[in-house]
C-alpha cells in the first residue's frame, strides 16, 4: 500500500481455516475455490480531510465520470449483497458461514468508504443522488422473487466487480495519474473484491445442491446476461449524465465515453471474454487464480491479525 496516501489500517482480520477445510466447507461438487484460501478484513479509512480534485482521474472528465458512476452505484448494491447472503447463512457449513461473516464486514467497509467518496464528488457540485435512486429502482424489481434469484443476481454483479478489480490491479495504466487518495480507495476495494470473488458462487452451489445441473446453469446464465446488460447500461447512462453536468452535449459525452471504454484504455474491450466466462456451464470464479494480485497490493506494514470470530 502506498504510504503517501495516509490510509489508516485499524484492524486486519482473517478467517482461520479448520484442519479439514474441504470437509468443513461441505459444498456441492463444482467449487474451484482454493482450499487454503482465506478472507481478510482490512478496515481501511481514507483521509476524510483530503479534497480530491473535481476531475480526480488524471484531470480527465471522462475517466472521472466513469469511475464516479460506478462508485455512486456501490453502497446500495453492496447492501443488497449483504441482505441476500443473510437469507442463506443459517443453512451453511461452518467455514462458509464464517466467510459470509467476513464478506459482510468487507462490504460494510466498502460501503462506508464509497459513501464518503461519493460525498466528496457531491461537494464538487455533481448530482449523484439520481444514480443511487436508479440503483434502488432496479433492485426493487427483485422484491418478491425467490431468494435464489437474488443470489444469482449477486453472482453476476460480483463477477463483474471481480473482473474490473483484476484489471485495476494488474494493469497500472487504468489508474495512472489519478489522485493518490482516490486511486488507493479503488485498489483497496479491488483487492477484497478479488479475494471474495468465489464466495457467493460457493453459497449458490450449496443452496442449489438439489437442483438439476440444467436448472442451475440456465438460471444463473440467463440472469447473468440480463443483469449485466442492465447494470452496464445504467453505468453508461449515469456517466453520460455526469459529463453533461460538466458541460458536454449528450452526443459528445456518449462519443468520448465509448472511446474511453472500448478503445483507449478500453477496459470493456479487454475484459469482454473474461466476463463471458460466466456463461460457460463449467464456470467458477476461481478458475482464474489471481491471488498474486492480492499479495501485490498488501500493506508493507506489520499486521495485527485477529480472529474473525
Amino acid at each position: 500500500m502506498n504510504k503517501q496516501t495516509s490510509f489508516d489500517l485499524d484492524r486486519k482480520t482473517h478467517v482461520e481455516a479448520p484442519e479439514n477445510a474441504a470437509q468443513d466447507l461441505g459444498l456441492a461438487r463444482g467449487t474451484a475455490t482454493p482450499e487454503e484460501h482465506e478472507l481478510i478484513v482490512r478496515n481501511e479509512r481514507f483521509p476524510r480531510e483530503a479534497m480530491v480534485p473535481r476531475h480526480w482521474h488524471s484531470g480527465d472528465p471522462v475517466a472521472t465520470a466513469w469511475y464516479n458512476s460506478v462508485s455512486a452505484s456501490l453502497p446500495r448494491g453492496e447492501a443488497f449483497f449483504i441482505d441476500t447472503l443473510r437469507l442463506f447463512r443459517d443453512d451453511l457449513p461452518p467455514k462458509l458461514a464464517r466467510e459470509v461473516k467476513a464478506f459482510t464486514t468487507q462490504e460494510i467497509n466498502h460501503t462506508r468508504e464509497h459513501v464518503a467518496f461519493n460525498r466528496l464528488v457531491s461537494d464538487h457540485g455533481y448530482n449523484v443522488e439520481s444514480i443511487d435512486q436508479g440503483i434502488q429502482a432496479m433492485l426493487a424489481l427483485t422484491e418478491g422473487r425467490p431468494k435464489e434469484f437474488n443470489l444469482a443476481i449477486t453472482i453476476a454483479l460480483e463477477h463483474f466487480a471481480a473482473i474490473i478489480s483484476r484489471h485495476l490491479l494488474e494493469y497500472p495504466d487504468y489508474l495512472k495519474d489519478a489522485d493518490p487518495v482516490a486511486a488507493e480507495v479503488w485498489r483497496w476495494h479491488a483487492t477484497e473484491e478479488i479475494e471474495h470473488k468465489g464466495l457467493v458462487y460457493d453459497v449458490w452451489l450449496h443452496a442449489t445442491r438439489d437442483w438439476s445441473s440444467w436448472k442451475r446453469y440456465k438460471t444463473r446464465a440467463l440472469i447473468a446476461a440480463l443483469i449485466t446488460k442492465k447494470y452496464f447500461g445504467n453505468r453508461i447512462r449515469d456517466a453520460i449524465g455526469l459529463l453533461e453536468q460538466d458541460g458536454y452535449s449528450r452526443s459528445q459525452a456518449k462519443r468520448k465515453l465509448y472511446a474511453f471504454l472500448w478503445w483507449k484504455p478500453g477496459m470493456m474491450r479487454r475484459m469482454f471474454f473474461e466476463w463471458a466466462s460466466i456463461l460457460k456451464p463449467s464456470f467458477h470464479p476461481w478458475q482464474h487464480d489471481d491471488r498474486d494480485l492480492i499479495q501485490k497490493w498488501e500493506s508493507p506494514y506489520s499486521d495485527a491479525v485477529m480472529p474473525a470470530e
